[in-house]
């Protein structure tokens, strides 16, 4: 069977060699000369790469010396910082690529479109055109940022998360429109570097969607490392003024601007289904109002035999969310009965401390009538916490008032985007907080905040509070 994969990021790359693995003949088609996608080349792994860089500068600047540690003449090299993010990327890239080599899959460079529903034509970049036929297909093209037109894009001053990972220097001042994922991580990075931040964001919260103590937690540990918000603000308009950017903005209630000047600004709004030049109406492919490839619950799309997952169809924008979804649509061709639960895959905002989630927040199970009984524990009670100075945060947990089943998990500090995953397996194998709170968890660590919090859920019975 021929399978063609439009797409190379972690959705595209994974479905590609689950369906080498299953014995497929398979194709990838990436129009960018390196492989990965947004999330390695302009997303998750540089983003990462210059978050644990510019944390290890804070701890030096800050904290080093309540270690006993100083650093007086400590300089922060910026072009040596982004040369090891673009080392990182080209690494992992490397990766991807050896991986394909590796399970037998084809990979041609160039744009895709459809010709009909068993054909592509893909525009090489040296010119010319070839046509790739198929037996099934897979879109896995992501997404790209929303960028109003109010907000003047220009790419130099005016910027997107793909340009603020590319700057020449440390920027004194910066404006971050958005208080969701990709607008705090990056902000926190120029933070620690020394950059004033102001975040803008239109919610009456940071993250939006997210446990509010939680999110009340994480933006006091932003605040205290300079970062300013305005929340339940919307923005007005964005100017350029020669090097520098004036953004208007002003309270949703109120009828006068508020005008910031900064460097850049970073426009950080969200992301949108990518699907230009696709032609996916050749095919037979329908979308929605959102541009969102519209597909059943097998992840097909109105095309038999055409499916797509990841940021081109509807759910969280997420690297691992695509990835699942790649696996499952290659189980599904082989024949066999996959097992996806949306409802369980995580979410993480890699700042310091972290923040992560899984499950149902407390909002939501309000709003669904379902009884709940909460537990919470925070770090600062731990003595791992309070040994590597990382104190701020807590451990949430949501869970069934009647029959004590863990529902939701959230939690913000130190190493939460592992810590997760020890509630993730308890939320699918449908255990309670008693089954968490029976559990011996190591100590000193910070998984002992989990086991805290359980029990304090149990008729608050945490014995460290």
């Amino acid at each position: 069977m021929k399978v063609v994969v439009i797409g190379s990021g972690p959705g595209g790359y994974v479905a590609a060699i689950r369906c080498a693995q299953l014995g497929m003949e398979v194709t990838v088609v990436e129009k960018y000369p390196v492989l990965g996608g947004t999330c390695l080349n302009v997303g998750c792994i540089p983003s990462k790469a210059l978050l644990d860089s510019s944390e290890h500068a804070h701890f030096w600047k800050v904290n080093a010396q309540k270690h006993g540690l100083h650093a007086e003449s400590l300089r922060v090299d910026f072009k040596q910082m982004m040369q090891r993010k673009r080392d990182v990327v080209s690494q992992n890239g490397q990766g991807v690529e050896y991986l394909l080599r590796k399970n037998k899959v084809h990979w041609i460079q160039g744009k895709a479109s459809f010709r009909d529903a068993t054909s592509l034509e893909v525009q090489k970049p040296e010119g010319g055109a070839e046509i790739v036929k198929f037996d099934r297909c897979i879109i896995a093209t992501g997404s790209k940022p929303v960028l109003p037109e109010a907000f003047q894009f220009d790419g130099e001053r005016v910027i997107s998360s793909t340009e603020a990972l590319e700057l020449d220097g440390i920027p004194q001042r910066m404006v971050v429109i958005g208080g969701g994922v990709i607008g705090l991580e990056l902000g926190s990075v120029y933070a620690r570097l020394g950059t004033q931040v102001e975040v803008i964001e239109y919610a009456e919260g940071i993250l939006p969607g997210m446990d509010r103590d939680c999110a009340r937690a994480l933006q006091k540990a932003l605040q205290a490392l300079g970062m300013a918000f305005h929340t339940g603000h919307a923005v007005q308009r964005v100017e350029r003024r020669g090097d520098h950017v004036l953004v208007r903005y002003r309270a949703l209630n109120a009828s006068e601007d508020t005008v910031a000047e900064a460097d850049y600004c970073m426009v950080a709004v969200g992301r949108k289904p990518y699907t230009t030049g696709l032609a996916p109406e050749r095919a037979g492919i329908a979308l929605d109002d959102k541009g969102r490839i519209v597909t059943d619950a097998e992840l097909q799309t109105k095309a038999w035999g055409v499916y797509a997952i990841g940021d081109v169809v509807g759910g969280p924008m997420l690297a691992h969310k695509a990835e699942e979804e790649g696996i499952f649509v290659a189980e599904h061709i082989a024949g066999q009965k996959p097992h996806l639960r949306y409802d369980l895959i995580p979410g993480v905002v890699y700042t310091w401390p972290e923040m992560a989630a899984i499950g149902r927040t407390e909002e939501q199970l309000h709003t669904e009538g379902i009884a709940y009984k909460i537990g919470k524990y925070p770090f600062k009670a731990l003595g791992r916490a309070r040994a590597s100075g990382d104190v701020d945060g807590l451990v949430k947990i949501v869970a069934d008032q009647q029959t004590d089943e863990i529902l939701g998990a959230h939690i913000v500090g130190a190493r939460a985007a592992d810590l997760i995953m020890e509630l993730a397996v308890a939320l699918e194998f449908r255990a309670a907080c008693e089954d968490i709170a029976r559990i011996s968890h190591p100590h000193p660590t910070y998984s002992e905040a989990i086991r805290e919090a359980a029990l304090d859920a149990l008729d608050k019975r945490a014995i460290h509070q």
